[in-house]
């Protein structure tokens, strides 16, 4: 491949670089760079790679891609954005096999993943091939493959869409981080449809407001051909509002689409009646909450504007099991409950204690934490909630990362401070989990928040092993 057939596309500024130049491989991490690549200087979060293009040329790089032309004679191109001809030189380098495929994109704080699966669960019943790309993992069919980010950098992202492709996918499904389409990760790819499940508050340190937030939301209504909107959320009628798109509604409060009548939560699940277009449709899903409901309503407006008909959906849905880590149910053979479930958020927290509370005779009893190196402004919330919503609340650790463990749990407890429910602070995690199997009683239900698919604790950027499934194995074994 040529340079300028890999360059085909990019808004170019000015070169110094011969286009017919044959080149080997495109790179973005200059570690990698082997002699003839092409090197693509990207702004990351911890460094710039415009510093590292002197070590990308002394390892044989046939080019350079960047923003700001380097000092000396370095054949380079110039371009507007180094992250845009990323992602658009990465779709020219494996043909572009997006185009191959249909594309969902989901969106949004919370709700991505499960919906995903049930869109996966309701075009596998078609005969359809899949791709997935999302927080817990990565599928090509039934095949996992394991990954490190909600949406992968743009390399990996085409790379992963042409594995997809060559193995005969029809469907890819992505969980669309807010991050990725700000940083361009996405950028060039047409979506086919575009969901949006709700926003609150999550990621600010990077966003800076929830409307920054909300924009960077709305950029995927601005690729897709159809929209999927929730309409009861006040941030989807803001986008909404845009009409960058053609959308679908759906809804539970507010008039839509598609809305939600008779609807009816049970401890092993929930059901109702899908009304669309005059059609009413009985829907039974085996994972409780009400936040289920908007779930199983994204997913089915999705399949909606791929063609496939509500009742044909909603009975493949039937067979769609919880997502591990989303509401999961810990095997104790004892009579109490122990729940995971990744929220991580002041909503998702919320969510998931109020499903609790739906089928606890006994207390409920949430254990939670929150990240370290991220939004400092939503810890005293998720603090207050577990507390209005908890019987007993035990605060521990998360994944601190480069923070001290401590001080993260001094902002959860400034949320407590007025709070009449009884609190412990235990620091170590497991030990956290232990001390709430020796208190359960009979009925109650134990949420452990934050760390759902999660199998380690990260600590000062090393990640230690931590799956709270064997952790609450390791108890019995005591």
């Amino acid at each position: 491949m040529t340079l300028q057939e890999i360059l085909n596309g990019v808004d170019v500024v000015s070169s110094t670089a011969a286009m017919t130049t044959e080149i080997g491989e495109l790179k973005y991490d200059s570690r990698a760079v082997q002699p003839g690549d092409v090197f693509v200087a990207i702004t990351g979060y911890a460094t710039d790679g415009h510093k590292y293009i002197g070590k990308a040329m002394e390892q044989g790089a046939a080019a350079v891609v960047c923003e700001r032309i380097p000092e000396g004679d370095i054949p380079c191109i110039q371009v507007a954005s180094s992250r845009r001809a990323l992602a658009q030189m990465a779709a020219n380098y494996f043909g572009h096999p997006a185009k191959e495929m249909k594309m969902i994109g989901i969106t949004g704080t919370n709700g991505k993943t499960t919906t995903t699966y049930l869109i996966k669960t309701i075009l596998e019943a078609q005969g359809c091939k899949v791709g997935l790309i999302g927080t817990n993992q990565n599928m090509i069919g039934e095949e996992i493959i394991p990954t490190e980010r909600t949406t992968p950098e743009s390399f990996e992202l085409q790379q992963l869409f042409r594995q997809m492709a060559d193995a005969g996918c029809t469907h890819v499904l992505m969980e669309v981080s807010s991050h990725s389409l700000v940083l361009d990760r996405v950028y060039g790819i047409e979506f086919a449809v575009g969901a949006f499940t709700n926003l609150t508050q999550d990621h600010l340190d990077f966003h800076g407001t929830m409307e920054n937030y909300c924009d960077a939301k709305a950029m995927l209504f601005r690729q897709s051909a159809l929209g999927v909107m929730n309409v009861d959320d006040d941030w989807g009628r803001k986008i909404l509002a845009e009409k960058s798109c053609e959308f679908l509604t759906y809804g539970v409060e507010n008039d839509a689409d598609m809305h939600a009548e008779d609807i009816e939560l049970h401890a092993d699940g929930i059901s109702f009646t899908c009304v669309s277009g005059g059609e009413k449709t009985p829907v039974s899903l085996g994972i409780p909450g009400q936040f289920t409901v908007y779930n199983a309503l994204c997913a089915l407006s999705c399949a909606k504007e791929l063609g496939i008909p509500v009742a044909a959906a909603a009975e493949a849905m039937r067979a769609a099991h919880g997502v591990k880590g989303r509401v999961e149910v810990v095997p104790t053979d004892t009579d109490y409950t122990v729940l995971i479930d990744y929220a991580h958020t002041p909503d998702g927290v919320e969510n998931v204690l109020r499903a609790a509370r739906g089928f606890t005779k006994g207390r409920v009893i949430g254990l939670f934490g929150c990240g370290g190196d991220r939004d400092r402004t939503k810890r005293p919330l998720m603090g207050a909630i577990a507390a209005k919503l908890s019987d007993l609340c035990i605060v521990t650790s998360d994944n601190p990362r480069t923070e001290q463990p401590e001080a993260i749990i001094d902002d959860i407890l400034e949320g407590m401070q007025d709070t009449k429910t009884p609190y412990e602070v235990i620091v170590n995690r497991p030990e956290a989990i232990h001390h709430a199997m020796d208190i359960a009683q009979a009925g109650d239900t134990i949420v452990l928040m934050g760390k759902g698919h999660e199998t380690y604790q990260e600590i000062n950027h090393v990640k230690h092993h931590l799956d709270e499934r064997e952790v609450v194995a390791a108890y019995f074994e005591k």
